[in-house]
This record gives structure tokens, C-alpha cells and sequence, in this order.
């Protein structure tokens, strides 16, 4: 259905935060060490040896990608993972990951929350290539994990939800990582619409965007002029974003509460503060991370 079309992130892009993810869990510094150890996996052979060495990955983060990405991504991946633990501790009847790319969350910390659904929602090709690799490496994948390919050209996203097995009215966690920014405005508004058609009572949503400004160049933070650069010559136009101070007044759009905005300023306090109050990693300062609530 073309009114509910989600345009998925590029493979290139969804490689690229895997390699970061695998990087960061090879970190020794506390603040940037994630504990994506399937990313490490996942990653090409060839690679794999080449990130265990720490001036390659210091390399990596300085010059692999626009000003301050990693330490985004790095922040980014501890945010949602603690969004995901918290959801799974409290007994959430389901998670849907939209747009799931190569997020491992499922395999990390679905067997301990065996009453909670985990379901990812991708393009088949993508979803194909990532359980392909769980089996060549031997992943265990837990029974509480649902893949639910999609072609959004001529399938429609809440029938395609419910013959999975997907319910309305259950409380749950919707997951857009790295993911609304690439829409039109049109489709943010329907898969907004479709998660609001689905979502019980006490449902979170998590989704991170880029602030207005950079869509119109105005080059206001740090690293801005570099992350245009590469989505655009990477033919990853960045489509739709939210002005500061109108994160609110959207989410009320969509029946939605604000729960927790955090900036780049905000996430490097959070993840790059050394207790002496010294930051000891710049994020890059055009997108933010939203966590809201019905």
C-alpha cells in the first residue's frame, strides 16, 4: 500500500552501523563499549581480525564516518537497548522493530523475557541475509522472535502485522532506528497512524530523527556539514525531521506523551561524562532520540 510504504535504509547504511556496533564492542573505554557482541559476528571475515586492533577502530571512528557518527551510534545503540531491557522487564506483551536492519536485540535479550514477542518488520532481502548469517555461524534464535518480510508496494502493513501473528490493544514497544529520517513526510505520518491503530494502553515508541535546520542547510552543529554531505552522496537523502521544540506538538499529533528528548549535548552527558564532568566524546549534533509514551 503506497499510503504505508516505510522506505527501509539502504544496506550500505545498515552494514555500516553493524561494523560500528562490532567496533564498539571491542572498546576497552567504558564510554564507548556497547554490547553488540552479535554485530561482531556478523561482520565479514576479512574484517573481523582487522577490529580487534585498537589504532584501526580509533581510525575507523575519526575517519570511517562524518564528524562524531560513532559516538552517535555508540549512544544511540545503549539508549534503545536500555529501552528494550527496560520494556522486557516490565512485562511488555510484544516489541516490534520496524526497519530492523541488522539489530540483533532479539538474540541479546529475548531468551531471558520469554513472555514478550519480538518481532522485526524488514524488506525480505534484508531479513534473508541477516538469519542466513545466524545459521552459518551458529546463532541461536529465541521462540519468542517473529520475521516479518514485507513487500510495502503491495502489501498492507496492518494486515501484513496481524497474519503474524502482531496484536492490537497489547502493550508494546515500537522501535524506528535510524529510520523516519529517510521517509516523506506522508509515510512518518501513516506508519504513525498504523502504530497508534495497534498500540494498547502504556505502549512506548523509540525513534530517533534529525532536527529541521539540517534539512535546510543552515550547518547550525557539529559534524552537520560532513553527515549531509555523505547521505547525500550516498543517494541516502535524509526527507523528513522535526524542528527543535516541535517534538512535542508532533507526538500529541499522534496521541502520543513525551517521556524523554535527548540531543547530542544530552547524550554525551549520559555516555561521554568522565565523573569529573569532562566529555570524553563528541556525538554528532544533528539528530536527537525520542522516547514517548501513550
Amino acid at each position: 500500500m503506497s499510503e504505508l510504504r516505510i522506505e527501509i535504509t539502504t544496506s550500505r547504511t545498515a552494514e555500516w552501523t553493524c561494523v560500528s556496533r562490532a567496533a564498539s564492542y571491542l572498546e576497552r573505554d567504558s564510554h564507548y563499549e556497547s554490547g553488540d557482541y552479535v554485530a561482531l559476528e556478523l561482520v565479514p571475515g576479512l574484517l573481523k581480525p582487522f577490529l580487534y586492533i585498537g589504532l584501526v577502530r580509533r581510525l575507523f571512528a575519526r575517519f570511517g564516518a562524518p564528524r562524531g557518527i560513532y559516538e552517535y551510534v555508540i549512544a544511540r545503540t545503549k539508549l534503545i537497548d536500555a529501552a528494550f531491557q527496560e520494556a522486557l522487564a516490565e512485562g511488555f506483551d510484544q516489541v516490534l522493530i520496524m526497519g530492523a536492519g541488522f539489530d540483533s536485540r532479539a538474540l541479546r535479550f529475548g531468551a531471558d523475557a520469554p513472555g514478550t514477542h519480538i518481532f522485526e518488520l524488514d524488506v525480505p532481502i534484508t531479513q534473508q541475509a541477516k538469519i542466513g548469517q545466524y545459521a552459518k555461524r551458529g546463532l541461536s534464535i529465541p521462540p519468542n522472535f517473529t520475521c516479518i518480510p514485507i513487500d510495502f508496494d503491495k502489501e498492507s502493513l496492518p494486515e501484513k502485522l496481524m497474519a503474524s501473528g502482531f496484536r492490537r490493544g497489547l502493550r508494546s514497544l515500537f522501535i524506528m532506528e535510524g529510520l523516519v529520517m529517510y521517509l516523506q513526510p506522508e509515510s512518518v505520518d501513516a506508519t504513525f497512524g498504523v502504530i497508534q491503530e495497534f498500540a494498547g494502553p502504556g505502549s512506548r515508541v523509540v525513534f530517533d530523527t534529525v532536527h529541521g535546520s539540517v534539512l535546510r542547510r543552515e550547518n547550525r552543529y557539529y559534524g552537520e556539514r560532513d553527515i549531509v554531505k555523505s547521505v547525500t552522496g550516498a543517494d541516502e537523502q535524509w526527507h523528513f525531521a522535526i524542528d527543535e521544540g516541535e517534538v512535542e506538538e508532533f507526538l500529541a499529533v499522534h496521541g502520543l506523551r513525551l517521556v524523554d528528548l535527548k540531543d547530542a549535548a544530552a547524550l554525551e552527558h549520559a555516555y561521554f561524562r568522565e565523573p569529573d564532568g569532562q566529555i570524553v566524546g563528541r556525538v554528532n549534533g544533528t539528530h536527537c532520540l525520542v522516547t514517548a509514551e501513550y
